[in-house]
């Protein structure tokens, strides 16, 4: 049979004709290099390639039929609701050999800009405490899924791909395989989605630690043991029923203060007060995410991390305090600032190198830089004589994160099998 008689069915929201230029008779681990991106690849029980396709990149998955559309839809109510995840394109099926054998089916997903599997973080010269912000990175990302009533299954660094934002990670789902979503999770849900983090975080630290990308003193039950930690303390800011005295009402905008500095956002607070009025309950119903960064695009447009935004909205402070502007409108301001600022600052970088890092981790970095730089001359370094230097000492030897380019698709490494390590777990307290 030639491959222009496959019986394809293509489903996706926004098909790309594209799709059936690509070489679906073959299966995917003999796809030609000159189909492939090089870009580096996690661990996975599926072969999973990446392609170029009208200017973009896209991970393709050979996996089950029924799997492959579940998956699909699930990536698609993700994006909805707007937690951090790869981008579905579609589920290709009925693919066939020359010989007219059965292939499987393929998920397509869009490959997510910037981002890194843990494995490719940790090759490069990073801080001795990556590990510890990639924890905090899957806590944050693990309790956003459970506060929209999502049951991963299968909670690793494997199936999650990483993005620098500031001095931290940002953490997005990329395997949704074993997932579920659910008007909400019960506590046995959440713990054994817990547990599975914890032990397989372990396992992937001590494999690191074996192939010596992770320093052998580095504790790996206590990293795994922290995320647990974490998720806990970041859950209860969330959630908790907090109660004071009647006259202590301060303390409603004090919790909606810190969860704002968390980086998230009140939609819906409920506050019951006793009958007598001497006691108040609030408790966060409606918790949404990306305060600093909803903030910085209503002001400015840009669309960046959480932290990065953090870092951003203080240097405009920084910047309409130096011009004396506190009483002129917040927008107006932040108009000068991008145009005057942010906007020059990142021009300054050659256009050969602007794929080393997003735009605002650029700009980032660049007021670190500066900083250093005055701490040392002890005097007020100017951001062109900091982009100089920066763009001359330091970017050319981060390597690329937008793609990691000059590779052969050979040069990586393969996918291969790994073991199910929730299948030694107890199943979840479905009550």
């Amino acid at each position: 049979m030639s491959p222009a008689r496959q019986q394809l069915q293509i489903t996706a929201a926004s098909p790309d004709p594209a799709l059936l230029d690509l070489p679906w008779h073959i299966p995917l681990e003999h796809w030609p290099a000159e189909m492939l991106a090089a870009l580096p690849r996690g661990i996975s029980r599926h072969i999973v390639r990446f392609a170029r396709l009208s200017g973009r990149v896209i991970a393709i998955k050979e996996i089950g039929e029924t799997v492959a559309y579940r998956e699909y839809e699930l990536l698609r109510q993700l994006r909805r609701l707007d937690v951090p995840s790869v981008e579905p394109v579609g589920v290709i099926t009925g693919r066939r050999s020359p010989e007219g054998e059965p292939l499987e089916a393929v998920l397509i997903t869009q490959h997510l800009q910037f981002s890194l599997p843990y494995r490719s973080l940790f090759s490069q010269s990073l801080r001795p405490d990556t590990a510890t912000r990639l924890i905090d990175a899957l806590a944050v990302l693990l309790v956003r899924l459970h506060l929209v009533g999502f049951y991963w299954g299968d909670v690793s660094l494997s199936n999650t791909l990483f993005r620098r934002d500031a001095e931290t990670f940002a953490a997005y789902l990329v395997d949704a395989e074993t997932g579920d979503l659910h008007e909400r999770l019960s506590v046995g849900q959440r713990g054994y989605d817990l547990e599975v983090a914890r032990v397989n975080i372990i396992g992937e630290l001590m494999d690191l630690q074996a192939g010596q990308f992770l320093e052998e003193d580095v504790d790996a039950v206590a990293i795994g043991d922290a995320l647990a930690e974490r998720y806990a303390d970041l859950w209860r800011a969330l959630t908790e029923v907090e109660s004071f005295g009647f006259g202590d009402r301060w303390r409603v905008k004090a919790r909606i203060d810190r969860l704002n500095d968390l980086g998230f956002d009140v939609g819906e607070l409920d506050i019951t007060s006793d009958l007598d009025g001497t006691s108040v309950r609030i408790q966060p119903k409606v918790v949404e995410s990306g305060h600093h960064s909803r903030r910085l695009m209503r002001l400015t447009g840009l669309d960046v991390e959480e932290n990065q935004a953090r870092r951003l909205l203080n240097d405009l402070d920084e910047y309409r305090a130096a011009t004396d502007r506190q009483a002129e409108d917040e927008s107006f301001v932040a108009h000068d600032w991008l145009t005057e600022v942010f906007e020059p600052a990142v021009r300054r970088v050659p256009r050969e190198l602007r794929g080393k890092l997003e735009p605002a981790q650029i700009f980032h970095e660049l007021l670190d830089h500066r900083w250093f730089m005055s701490e040392q001359q002890n005097r007020d370094v100017p951001m062109k004589e900091a982009a100089k230097s920066y763009v001359k000492h330091i970017l050319p030897n981060r390597p690329d994160e937008e793609a990691i380019l000059g590779l052969q698709p050979g040069d990586l490494r393969d996918t291969v099998p790994i073991p199910r390590i929730t299948d030694e777990i107890a199943s979840p307290d479905e009550s």
